[in-house]
C-alpha cells in the first residue's frame, strides 16, 4: 500500500516499473514532473516506450518488487506482454502491493477475473488506466443523461453517440480502444444488458467500420463506432429531443477536451498521468461527481470487449448476464455442473 504518511506530508513517492507502455509512460512523465522517484524498471521491452524510462531507474529482476520496502507502488506496462509478467502480476497481487496497471493488458476475462479472486484474499490495491471517467465533462454528461430522463435542457435523451476514431483499424486496437471505453458506456448508462454488433461483410473490413450498441437499465441506448479521421480520439455525444451536448477527448495529451452545447464551447486540459497519480496518493475524484475505477470496472469494461467477436461471429446480439465472479459463485457453478451430471449418469 501507498504509506498514508507519506500521502498527508506530500513526499515524493518511490515508484516500480514492471514493463512500460504509453499509459504508463504518461504516469512515468507525471511522477517525475511533480518529484516521485522511479527506483526499479524490470521486464523492459525494446521499444518506443522504453526512452520514457528515467535514467535513475535500476534495472532488476521483477521479484525485487515483492518487497513493500523497495518502492510505494508498481506501475503495471502491457508492451511486450507475455506470460512471465502475467505471472509477475500474480504474485504481486498475492504479495498485496499497490498496482497501477495499463488497461487492458489481456483481453481475457477469465486473467482479469483471475486477479480479482486474488485481490479479495490479499487486498492488494489495483488501480487500472481508466482516468477518463475523472475529467469534469464526463460528469457533466452524466448530470445531462440524468436530468434528461425527466425532461431536462436537452430534453428527453433519446441515444449516446461515441466515435472513435483511430488510424490503426486492426481487430486487436479496435478491442483494445473498446477496453478503455466500455468503462465510459457503464458510467454514462449503466452496466449493459445486451450487446449487439454491426460492421463490414468481410474479414477485413468488420473491425475498420465496427459498431457495438450497448442496452443498459437507464433505457437509454449507447453506440461505440469505429472511424478513421484525425484527430485521433473519442467524441461523446449525448442527443436529446431539444437538444445535444458533445464532448470530444482528444488522443493526444498536449490537446485540450472541448464540451459544445447549445450555449456555447468549453475547453479544459486534461493530464491522464497526473489523474491516475491521484488515485494512487488518494487525491483523485475531487470535483467531480465520479469515483475513481476500481479493478472489478476494468474486468467488466475487458468482458464486454471479449464478447464483442463473439456477436460479430454469430451475427446476433449478446444478453450479458451480471454474474459475481467468486470463489464461491465458481463453486456454485461447479456443484451445479456436477449434478447435472449425476442426473445424466443416472438416467
Amino acid at each position: 500500500m501507498v504509506s498514508l504518511d507519506r500521502v498527508a506530508n506530500n513526499a515524493a513517492m518511490k515508484l516500480g516499473l514492471l514493463g512500460i507502455d504509453e499509459q504508463m509512460a504518461a504516469v512515468v512523465a507525471a511522477a517525475v514532473a511533480r518529484g516521485d522517484e522511479v527506483v526499479f524498471a524490470c521486464d523492459m521491452p525494446d521499444g518506443e516506450w522504453a526512452a520514457a524510462v528515467p535514467p535513475s531507474a535500476r534495472a532488476a529482476p521483477w521479484e525485487v518488487l515483492v518487497d513493500a520496502g523497495a518502492c510505494d507502488a508498481v506501475l503495471v506496462g502491457g508492451e511486450g506482454w507475455k506470460e512471465t509478467r502475467a505471472e509477475a502480476v500474480r504474485k504481486l497481487v498475492q504479495a498485496g502491493r499497490t498496482l497501477a496497471l495499463a488497461q487492458p493488458l489481456e483481453l481475457s476475462m477469465l486473467w482479469a477475473y483471475e486477479i480479482d479472486m486474488i485481490r479479495r484474499d490479499s487486498g492488494a490495491r489495483l488501480i487500472p488506466f481508466l482516468p477518463d471517467r475523472l475529467h469534469p465533462f464526463i460528469s457533466r454528461l452524466q448530470r445531462e443523461i440524468e436530468a434528461g430522463l425527466v425532461g431536462g435542457p436537452l430534453g428527453t435523451v433519446e441515444t449516446i453517440d461515441m466515435t472513435r476514431r483511430l488510424s490503426d483499424r486492426s481487430r486487436d486496437n479496435v478491442l483494445r480502444r473498446l477496453a478503455g471505453d466500455a468503462d465510459l458506456v457503464r458510467v454514462l448508462v449503466g452496466d449493459p444488458q445486451r450487446l449487439s454488433t454491426l460492421g463490414g461483410s468481410g474479414a477485413d473490413t468488420v473491425w475498420a467500420t465496427l459498431a457495438v450498441g450497448f442496452t443498459g437499465p437507464a433505457a437509454v441506448p449507447a453506440r461505440w463506432q469505429v472511424a478513421r479521421g484525425e484527430p485521433a480520439g473519442l467524441t461523446i455525444t449525448v442527443v436529446g429531443s431539444s437538444g445535444t451536448c458533445a464532448v470530444m477527448a482528444p488522443e493526444d495529451p498536449e490537446a485540450e477536451w472541448t464540451l459544445t452545447t447549445s450555449a456555447g464551447r468549453e475547453t479544459r486540459s486534461f493530464d491522464r498521468g497526473a489523474a491516475i497519480l491521484g488515485v494512487l496518493d488518494a487525491k483523485a475524484g475531487r470535483g467531480t461527481d465520479i469515483g475513481p475505477a476500481a479493478w472489478d470496472d476494468a474486468a467488466r469494461a475487458i468482458e464486454l470487449a471479449e464478447t464483442v467477436p463473439r456477436s460479430v461471429a454469430k451475427g446476433r446480439a449478446i444478453d450479458l448476464h451480471q454474474e459475481e465472479f467468486s470463489e464461491l459463485g465458481t463453486f456454485k457453478g461447479t456443484m451445479a455442473s456436477l449434478g447435472c451430471g449425476l442426473v445424466l449418469a443416472a438416467l
